[in-house]
């Protein structure tokens, strides 16, 4: 792990994975949408409205391994000091908030044809909607970090302790009496048909594709932005010297 802590050599590896990433999420998922919207069948019970499946479902799960990634990302920073992990929670940040967001939208779209509501204070959206705050406030304490120049512990511990709203995600349709279905997917099993299942699987291959494109090219601008302003103070010294 820690010969990839070398920036030049995380730089040369991004460098031509970030566009490779990027193109293969963006071509899988082009072509995932088109079969759910022109040849994936109506679902017995839901009807058309089923075909937003192939957005919503990646995108929650995304929203949930976004701040997953953080999490894991943080705690690599606090116990081993891996010089880049906190750029990788930084860069992760805001395509997570970004893919929540999106789940949070198409779960409404979804929602409303399929419970007669566009909204509920269901614990499966509650949660969903606090992860969206939880990324708002870690992107939020992070700028401010590296704008006041605090310790970059402080947004890390905050990572850790918000991946505690992940599993209450998961579980809320088990937990509580929720209107939102039970997991459709689970280890070794599922309830759905392969006219839908592996679509969905290669669509969520897409669109993580695509979130680790986003992370790389966040990461390599974060990084470039560091070694600028070092190269602005390095300057300034010089010139103070002189």
């Amino acid at each position: 792990m820690h010969g990839f802590a070398n920036p030049k050599r995380f730089l040369t590896i991004a460098r031509w994975l970030t566009p490779l990433l990027l193109v293969s999420g963006l071509a899988i998922i082009a072509a995932t949408s088109w079969y759910g919207l022109f040849h994936a069948p109506a679902e017995r019970l839901q009807g058309e409205s089923v075909r937003i499946l192939f957005i919503h479902v990646p995108t929650a799960w995304l929203g949930m391994g976004g701040w997953s990634a953080i999490a894991i990302a943080s705690l690599v920073e606090l116990v081993w000091r891996h010089p880049l992990a906190g750029l990788a929670a930084r860069a992760s940040a805001v395509p997570g908030a970004i893919f929540t967001a999106l789940c949070l939208v198409t779960g409404s779209l979804w929602g409303r044809p399929a419970w007669g509501t566009w909204w509920e204070w269901d614990g499966r959206l509650t949660s969903m909607l606090v992860l969206l705050f939880l990324y708002l406030g870690y992107i939020s304490l992070s700028q401010a970090v590296s704008r006041e120049g605090g310790s970059s512990r402080i947004p890390a511990i905050f990572g850790l302790v918000g991946v505690v709203n992940i599993p209450i995600i998961h579980y809320s349709v088990l937990w509580w009496n929720s209107i939102h279905q039970p997991p459709s997917i689970s280890m070794g099993k599922s309830a759905m048909s392969g006219e839908f299942l592996w679509p969905l699987l290669l669509a969520t291959v897409g669109f993580s594709l695509l979130f680790g494109g986003i992370v790389l090219a966040r990461m390599r601008a974060l990084l470039a932005d560091i070694q600028a302003e070092a190269r602005l103070r390095r300057k300034a010294l010089g010139a103070a010297d002189a």
